[in-house]
């Protein structure tokens, strides 16, 4: 018997179903989500952690050891986002009600925490989508502001790609760059610095942290020589936020970019520090509606400023902790590594360094080999930037590294999370792979029995 149309509707929301009606289909198993897993599926999948990927099979999810690609984010810090994904979504450029309201002064919370990290005024602060986009505001931006009157940068030849490639734009353009070259610790020479600067040099812009090295430039030093010059300094600090103490009135910097997937935040999301006093001007990249003060149009995305404001309050409370933390790891990878093998070369100043990145080249080993092996710690050969190039490292060749050794390099990432047990684990497997690299080197095998492989003259058929 059918059921009034009027009754239909809340005989069935309270879970009713008509004689005539067929069964409800079976929940779909989503390969993406547990969510509506039934237990015996959960069971199965707890009984093979094994994953293929890329046609590589391992047992389970690898040990991650690549902070310098990008981080986790800290659970405080997705804590502090939910809320503005579920009942705090207002855009923060509506003026006119509360959800608006309140996610402005949501962002303006984060623009505080930001500065304060870097002791900036939070009106210095603007946001991005990353640091890329950052660095192509501050080298691009500032020269086309200043172009009738500054037609020269300088800047290194082991800056970030996005940075080296904002300076060619400029070079197609008209404009002149110096690449400063950098000693093999990987440090410039201020003293170079202070000579290649110009009556027209409109901007230094030297990485606060290599991202593939590790090395600290001397920030203070620069920024000092830029002052007296009257020249803007720029320095790309995405591997530096919350690692190392930044001031940018002691160090003197004008522009900073930042990126909060760096240190335990949101990816998609950056900062550009700019200088209030003296002033600094630079063009906007992007037409839009003028938010950020005309600097970068588009909706400011509130849940993920909000967890970058968060990952940059977590930093300034923790950075000496996690400093502490890191080093000893990272001694503890270094000793564990040497202890067992011979010939590793520490690629960058071991003094002048963030210690969670190791750098280091095995010789005799070739590195997409060794890479290849250690399917369970993921690791990288370089910047996550230029990992598709078959060319050894750009910034190891600045250093002087020959090219067979900047072939074995490998880049350890250490982090806030990272465990003994992780270390100990990589330290093994690498010791493991590389031994077992060698074993079949016939390269390893002449040094070993003193015979200067540099000196033989290898025939070509």
């Amino acid at each position: 018997m059918a059921l009034p149309r009027r009754l239909l509707p809340l005989f069935l929301r309270r879970g009713g179903r008509l004689p005539s009606s067929p069964a409800p289909a079976p929940t779909p198993v989503r390969a993406l989500s547990t969510a509506a897993l039934p237990v015996d599926a959960l069971a199965a999948e707890e009984e093979d952690d094994s994953i293929t990927i890329k046609g590589v099979r391992i047992s389970g999810r690898p040990l991650y050891l690549d902070m310098q690609a990008t981080t986790p984010v800290d659970p405080r810090v997705l804590d502090a986002m939910l809320p503005f994904y579920l009942s705090r979504y207002g855009n923060p450029h509506s003026r006119t009600h509360l959800y608006g309201w309140e996610s402005d002064a949501a962002v303006e919370e984060a623009r505080a925490r930001v500065a304060r990290l870097i002791g900036a005024d939070p009106r210095e602060i603007f946001f991005t989508s990353g640091a890329t986009e950052c660095n192509n505001i501050a080298v691009k931006g500032v020269m086309h502001f200043y172009r009738d009157r500054r037609r020269h940068v300088i800047t290194t030849q082991t800056e970030h790609k996005c940075v080296l490639d904002s300076c060619r734009y400029l070079q197609q353009e008209g404009f002149e760059v110096t690449y400063l070259p950098v000693r093999p610790d990987g440090l410039i020479d201020v003293a170079q610095l202070a000579d290649a600067i110009r009556p027209d040099t409109g901007l230094v812009s030297v990485m606060a942290v290599n991202n593939e090295i590790g090395v600290v430039q001397p920030l203070e030093e620069i920024g000092r020589i830029c002052r007296e010059k009257g020249v803007p300094f720029h320095t790309d600090a995405a591997q530096a936020l919350g690692k190392i103490p930044i001031d940018v009135n002691q160090m003197g910097i004008g522009l900073m970019s930042l990126s909060a997937h760096k240190i335990y935040g949101p990816k998609g999301v950056g900062a550009l520090y700019l200088r209030r006093r003296p002033r600094i001007r630079v063009e906007p990249q992007m037409s839009g509606g003028g938010q950020e003060r005309g600097i970068r149009s588009g909706t400011v995305p509130t849940p993920i400023v909000v967890g970058f404001g968060a990952a940059c309050e977590i930093a300034a409370k923790e950075m000496d902790y996690d400093e502490r933390r890191v080093s000893a790891l990272q001694q503890r990878l270094l000793d564990g590594i040497r202890s067992k093998v011979d010939d590793v070369v520490i690629n960058g100043s071991m003094e002048h360094r963030y210690a969670g990145n190791l750098n280091l080249s095995f010789a005799y080993v070739e590195g997409e080999s060794l890479l290849m092996g250690l399917k369970e710690v993921a690791v990288s050969s370089g910047s996550a930037c230029t990992s598709a190039s078959l060319e050894p490292s750009y910034v190891l060749r600045a250093l002087g590294v020959d090219e067979d050794m900047a072939h074995t390099s490998i880049r350890f990432g250490i982090g806030r999370f990272t465990t003994e047990e992780e270390v100990d684990r990589a330290t093994e497997l690498t010791v493991h792979q590389v031994l077992k690299l060698r074993e079949m080197s016939p390269l390893y095998e002449m040094a070993k029995a003193g015979i200067d492989i540099k000196s033989i003259q290898w025939s070509q058929h």
